[in-house]
């Protein structure tokens, strides 16, 4: 019998699973059956097969005595046995089937097996075939002292006394006949087929004899929801209960105080339904129509809207949840209860995130030459959180609690409140989030700094020319340059740029607008590398554009026809670095490279590529660097300001997991593009390779528009991060494509809007209920303009000494995102078992804890689950599964580290989209909407044969057509009338003057906008 599958809300959580009493029956179940008439076969023609190695079930006949059987030996296969047997032995006929006193049984040595009808040897009983791999169960031989008044039909076996009908016998009967007394408890593994789908069985009608203990409860964890295709047998179970269709419950097995009194039978489990599970589509929908629209921060302790929500935030004194969010948002006084319920106590921080349209800048504060007002003990800046006292003239700290006399040019009186009466006219009194005028004490050597500058290097040996990298560069870079950043009031960027090349050897050019033409400056010497000219190397755009187009038009010729294969990277970032430091400024380096560094220059590294070991406790040799060189460069790099972004264009093994760690200390990103081959140079193309036509040039213009993206996106440039708490709490790990030279500050070389710090915070002492706990992240960095500025940003949150209050008010999204941060850090120091490990167990006492001490008593087969968390595991099972902690067979090295350096520096909305990806319905879309379709669950049962889906994660994008689509839909979109026609190696649509093209193509196209990549 299989218990009912059942989902529903718990006391505020879900509870989700399989509602059973003690010993498996579950409740509010029909009354049971007594058995199939005679001759009656029900059930479907491929029962479900039981697991390898496990007896098999007891007689299918209802309340029939089972008697026992002498085990002999080990029977080989069903099917040789009806090849192989002879003349079955005669066997003793068995005693009467009534219960004998239980003091004249006979121990099990002793008894004499049943004697069975003899059948030919192989013929099958009649009307029952046999099936090759059939699970069939077994049944005792008729008995010769049937109750009167009840005829009985050959092949039948007979009730007990009081009972039903006779049942007719069952083919494992019939083939129990014909192969004598070898027992049939055990059977070959047999190849999984189709599985059928569950039914449901009436429990058995009478409890346990007196004095027989009750089958203990089967646990599988948090919950005790069995995994997958898992069989739930108790002790003293003979077997898996039989498939669906044999009419009735089986007999139950014997009972281990009583050894003829039939225990209570073993309910087989229900696969849980997905579609009764919690869904995060409708939890997403719930979420926006609940807290869409504006969000007021004005509330310590108040949980923020879910990342997929479309939200204003209107900035009431604490940060919006775009800059700052929290795993919980209710913090426990005391850290024993965290401890308890394992749940992360980390803030995600993205401290220069988008603001959503319709919400207000930052505001800009100036305090003058005495710069900003600060906490005496713990320079802590002020906001709305400090407390004026003495009538305005002291102010106390809300984080270190010590007082710090207002300095003259900042007193104003206080009201009868006790609030300044210049409240609404400072940011910093009034708003969470705010910037302000660093003075020269905040600046390197008490100087003001010059405006950043951009960097574009270029590799130019034979593979970037063959597959049209430097053609494509240098045809539309000059557009790009036109979208450099600016500050707010500037007409034009004040951020110049400037251009290397490199193979072996290292090219300077100089575009000193007094030239008529640009230089060329060739570095041999890569071991000991300088910038060979003093003025020119950063130019200004507006100045030098004559020139810049002139560079870009000489490139491609001069090495157009170079066979140069081997190529430098190490060098090519020095020479970049010391170009920065030359010109006295921070920056960013736009690295454009194409293979392994395998050239005798710092930083060259050999082919290690193992994809074997990926998966293996071995990984970790392949998935940390090999050379500690980038990161000493990486470090360099973060002392001057200098950025690195790496954009990688490789056919082969390039060592993502070593060469990406000079972008990963300096706040950089990395981009890959493997097999990338650019149509910008068609006749190229056409003449050294081998094709038939060319397809549209959709990874050459996905690469411009990345690096478009990434050269105009708002970035802070030479930034420090410190991150102050009140009493009682600090932070401690910090996790993120960063750089800390000690305990407390976070350098950033660069900081975009994309990129986020996640940072553990644990306890120091005890927390009081009454107060709360606060936090506040200060960023000093360097503008696109060259001024110098503080951002703030304060976050207050509640505390509590209720567990319940804890997990009410937890956020899932930071949780999902501090979890797999701190995971991908574990498996370049554990194992990927151990790390798996890790995260399910404590998935599993996250639920568990609220299980024990929040909700309220229930059946240990349903799934409590937290109303916050309640897609915890669907969140966990995806994590493990993705490519940056599991990854698949045709992984490759590079795609794994590529995966995890990506993930390390995702803000919270990137990995919820990453890790469930959005599945979106084409073919039925509405015509007059502007909106994107409603998403669907990712299963396999939502995707229709008949149906066209665009499945993306904000890394890859995939367009899913069905065979059996509407000619019309396809012909539309596709201009193919049948699905097997379409072109499956293009990766971008047609553009078809149809409304329904148009109309997907406007999708794909919003898709891509939302997203920090392009995707193809």
């Amino acid at each position: 019998m299989a218990p009912a599958s059942k989902a529903y809300n718990g006391v505020d959580g879900y509870a989700a699973g399989a509602a059973c009493v003690p010993g498996g029956m579950p409740l509010g179940m029909p009354p049971p059956k007594m058995g199939a008439p005679p001759g009656a076969y029900m059930g479907s023609s491929q029962p479900q097969q039981p697991a390898p190695h496990m007896p098999q079930p007891p007689p299918q006949h209802s309340h029939q005595q089972q008697l026992p059987v002498h085990h002999q030996q080990q029977p080989p296969p069903l099917h040789q046995h009806a090849q192989h047997m002879q003349q079955p032995p005669q066997l003793q006929q068995p005693p009467q089937l009534q219960q004998p006193p239980l003091p004249q049984q006979p121990p099990m040595h002793q008894q004499q097996p049943p004697q069975f009808q003899q059948h030919q040897p192989g013929a099958p009983p009649k009307g029952m075939p046999l099936q090759p791999g059939q699970f069939v169960p077994r049944q005792v031989a008729p008995q010769e002292s049937a109750p009167p008044g009840i005829p009985r039909a050959p092949g039948q076996a007979p009730p007990p006394p009081g009972h039903g009908p006779p049942m007719a016998a069952t083919p494992d009967q019939q083939l129990s006949n014909q192969m004598g007394n070898l027992q049939l408890s055990r059977r070959p593994p047999q190849p999984m087929g189709p599985r059928q789908p569950y039914t449901s069985q009436p429990p058995y009608p009478y409890p346990p004899p007196p004095g027989a203990a009750p089958p203990p409860t089967q646990f599988y964890g948090p919950g005790g929801v069995p995994p997958q295709g898992t069989q739930a047998n108790g002790p003293g179970s003979l077997g898996p209960p039989p498939g669906p269709g044999y009419g009735g419950p089986a007999a139950p097995p014997m009972s281990a105080s009583h050894p003829t009194m039939p225990a209570p039978p073993q309910q087989q489990p229900r696969k849980l339904d997905p579609d009764q599970m919690p869904s995060p589509i409708q939890v997403i929908e719930d979420d926006r129509k609940a807290h869409g629209g504006p969000f007021y921060t004005n509330k310590r302790g108040q949980v923020p809207p879910l990342v997929t929500t479309d939200f204003i935030v209107h900035d009431e004194g604490i940060c919006s949840p775009r800059f700052m969010r929290s795993t919980i948002y209710s913090v426990p006084c005391t850290p024993e209860m965290l401890r308890q319920t394992a749940l992360p106590f980390a803030l995600c921080i993205s401290p220069f995130a988008r603001q959503a349209p319709g919400e207000s800048a930052l505001p800009l504060s100036d305090f003058g030459e005495d710069g900003p007002v600060r906490c005496n003990r713990c320079k802590a800046y002020m906001c709305p959180l400090m407390q004026f006292i003495d009538g305005g003239r002291r102010f106390q700290c809300v984080f270190c609690k010590a007082t710090t006399e207002v300095p003259p040019s900042y007193f104003a009186h206080l009201d009868h409140l006790g609030q300044r009466s210049d409240k609404f006219q400072r940011p910093e009194l009034c708003l969470g989030s705010y910037e302000i005028v660093a003075t020269k004490e905040y600046c390197k050597n008490s100087t003001f700094p010059q405006p950043p500058a951009f960097l574009f290097l270029l590799d130019v040996s034979y593979n970037s020319i063959r597959n049209g990298l430097v053609h494509i560069f240098c045809s539309h870079i000059q557009s790009i340059l036109h979208e450099l950043p600016r500050s707010e009031g500037e007409s034009e960027s004040k951020v110049r740029v400037g251009f290397i090349t490199y193979s072996s050897v290292v090219h300077f050019y100089n575009l000193k607008a007094s030239l008529a033409q640009p230089q060329m400056l060739v570095v041999p010497d890569v071991h000991d590398m300088f910038v060979p000219l003093l003025d020119g190397c950063l130019v200004s755009v507006q100045e030098a554009s004559g020139l810049i187009d002139s560079l870009l038009e000489q490139i491609p010729v001069m090495f157009g026809e170079t066979r140069e294969t081997e190529t430098v990277l190490g060098s090519a970032i020095q020479a970049g670095l010391e170009a920065l430091k030359a010109a006295e400024c921070s920056g960013k380096l736009f690295v454009m490279h194409t293979s392994l560094p395998i050239a005798d220059a710092p930083g060259k590294l050999k082919n290690r590529d193992d994809r074997k070991l990926l998966g293996t406790d071995k990984e970790k040799s392949v998935l940390t660097p090999q050379s500690p060189f980038y990161n000493q460069l990486g470090q360099e790099c973060v002392a001057a300001g200098c950025c690195v972004d790496l954009f990688l264009f490789h056919n082969a093994y390039v060592d993502v997991a070593t060469v990406g760690q000079v972008a990963k200390m300096t706040g950089g990103q990395v981009y890959k593009y493997t097999y990338f081959q650019s149509t910008a140079d068609k006749a190229l193309v056409q003449r050294e390779s081998n094709v038939q036509g060319l397809q549209e040039d959709v990874e050459g213009a996905r690469f411009l528009e990345d690096l478009r993206r990434d050269v105009s996106q708002p970035t802070a440039f030479d930034a420090v991060m410190r991150v102050r708490t009140s009493t009682g709490i600090r932070p401690t790990d910090f996790y993120g494509n960063y750089y800390m030279a000690n305990t407390t500050d976070v350098e950033l070389a660069a900081v975009d809007c994309n990129k986020c710090v996640a940072v553990e915070i644990k306890y120091d002492d005890k927390l009081s209920e009454e107060e709360g706990a606060f936090v506040q992240v200060a960023l000093l960095y360097t503008t696109c303009g060259g001024q110098r500025r503080l951002r703030i940003h304060n976050l207050a949150l509640a505390t509590c000494s209720q567990m319940a209050d804890m997990y009410r008010n937890c956020d899932l999204d930071t949780i999902v995102n501090f979890l797999s941060k701190q995971a991908v850090r574990q498996l370049l120091e554990q194992s990927p078992r151990q790390v798996r490990d890790g995260c399910i167990g404590r998935g599993a006492q996250m639920l568990a804890a609220y299980r024990k001490h929040c909700a309220s008593p229930s059946s240990s087969g349903q799934l409590i689950l937290p109303e916050c968390m309640k897609l915890l595991p669907l969140y966990l099972n995806c994590m493990l599964k993705s490519d940056a902690l599991a990854g698949g067979p045709e992984l490759t090295t590079d795609d794994r580290s590529f995966a995890m350096l990506s993930l390390c520096s995702m803000d919270v909305a990137s990995t919820v989209a990453y890790f469930y990806p959005r599945l979106l319905p084409l073919h039925d879309v509405d015509m007059d909407s502007v909106e994107l379709p409603t998403a669907l669950r990712c299963t396999a049962e939502k995707i229709r044969e008949d149906g066209c889906y665009l499945l993306e994660n904000g890394i890859h994008m995939f367009l899913w057509i069905g065979m059996a689509v509407d000619p019309d839909f396809l012909q539309n979109v596709f201009a193919q009338p049948v699905a097997a026609r379409i072109d499956i190696d293009k990766t971008s649509l047609l553009e078809l003057n149809t409304p329904i093209s148009r109309r997907v193509r406007d999708i794909i196209a919003r898709v891509r906008m939302e997203r920090q990549r392009c995707m193809r």
